[in-house]
């Protein structure tokens, strides 16, 4: 007999995988409903089974609260026990694909351009799974209704983690009246539920922790890997790829919100500001191994690194990254250097216990 998602979380549980908490156990059944409603026999209606509708989408779930409630975790242990065909997507990412399709539908002169996108998801998977559904885009804002409406109407199931209530989306944003529809979407097929947890996990894990590690060698690589697992809890991960005005930002390893990637793959790209604010709204915690001491020589690199630090810091994502030297001293001989001393105290900042707990 096939374990209930109560009977996996108990079993973590009592593994040491992960804290009881009661009010994440509380969405289990919500999500055993969903997960009972897709794995249900489609029932095929018509005429001997020919000219059949799409089957009516399951009733999703959009389960929000502040950051580190678990979240993300029950998510995962949801659509790993799911069998049906489904996707586990954060929903920055799988926005910037939808519009870059959208756009190539444009350029082969598509009347209707989302409609094809939407019928290419539908055609594939029968449950989407979103990490942090958050939008901020005008562009994103002005997709969603229509996208949605396309999936729903096809049989798409959504399940959603967000850190705020559908209300607040795109709060204040530009023509937002033209938005709100989506909001009156997302209830009519979503079951709201709020996450009350006392308990933020993440900040814990993070707690007093140190989060800038030099020099750089075998023991900042063994005290970042310390960290990655505690943030991640040993699961694989996965590659985030954003994609932004025809360019790709690239984080190698990626799970429940935290990301990981080199100095090199951020800084030593072709990358600009739109990237590393697509970056900033895409992760809440962010390490970056291996940053070098930067000289004259790096100059393009040092300048793309100030202006990754004050993407994060505006976006007030939490950094951990190892590094050749202390902030102060990564560059100190080159143009720019005025500039890099605003860096160099947003790095010495963003270690801070008080930052931190602002992040």
């Amino acid at each position: 007999m096939t374990a209930t998602l109560t009977q996996i979380y108990d079993a973590r549980v009592a593994a040491g995988d992960i804290h009881a908490d009661a009010a994440q156990r509380a969405v289990l059944p919500m999500l055993e409903r969903v997960r009972a409603g897709l794995e249900a026999p489609v029932k095929k209606s018509g005429l001997f089974g020919l000219f059949t509708k799409p089957p009516e989408p399951v009733r999703g779930l959009y389960l929000w609260g502040g950051v580190g409630r678990g979240k993300s975790m029950l998510m995962d242990l949801f659509c790993d026990a799911v069998a049906a065909p489904k996707r586990r997507v954060h929903f920055h990412a799988f926005m910037q694909e939808v519009q870059a399709k959208i756009e190539t539908a444009r350029r082969a002169r598509v009347e209707d351009a989302i409609a094809p996108v939407a019928k290419e998801i539908a055609a594939e998977i029968r449950l989407l799974c979103f990490d942090e559904m958050q939008i901020t885009d005008i562009a994103d804002a002005m997709i969603v209704g229509r996208l949605f409406e396309l999936l729903f109407a096809a049989g798409v199931t959504v399940v959603t983690t967000s850190n705020r209530v559908p209300e607040e989306l795109y709060k204040n944003g530009l023509n937002r009246q033209l938005f709100v529809p989506f909001i009156g979407m997302l209830r009519a097929r979503l079951d709201v539920h709020e996450i009350a947890s006392e308990t933020d996990y993440r900040q814990h894990r993070l707690s007093g922790a140190q989060v800038y590690f030099t020099p750089l060698g075998a023991q900042a690589r063994a005290d970042m890997d310390a960290l990655w697992d505690e943030l991640t809890g040993h699961d694989e991960a996965n590659r985030l790829v954003l994609h932004v005005k025809g360019r790709e930002v690239v984080v190698e390893h990626f799970h429940n919100g935290v990301g990981r990637t080199g100095f090199d793959a951020l800084c030593g790209a072709m990358l600009g500001p739109a990237d590393y604010l697509a970056l900033a709204g895409a992760v809440r915690v962010l390490m970056i191994d291996d940053i070098p001491q930067l000289s004259a020589a790096r100059f393009n690199e040092a300048k793309r690194f100030v202006t990754l630090i004050d993407a994060l810091y505006e976006a007030k994502v939490r950094l951990i990254c190892s590094a050749a030297a202390e902030p102060e001293v990564l560059y100190r001989a080159g143009e720019g250097t005025f500039e890099f001393e605003r860096t160099a105290s947003r790095l010495r900042e963003m270690q801070s216990a008080d930052w931190a707990a602002q992040a």
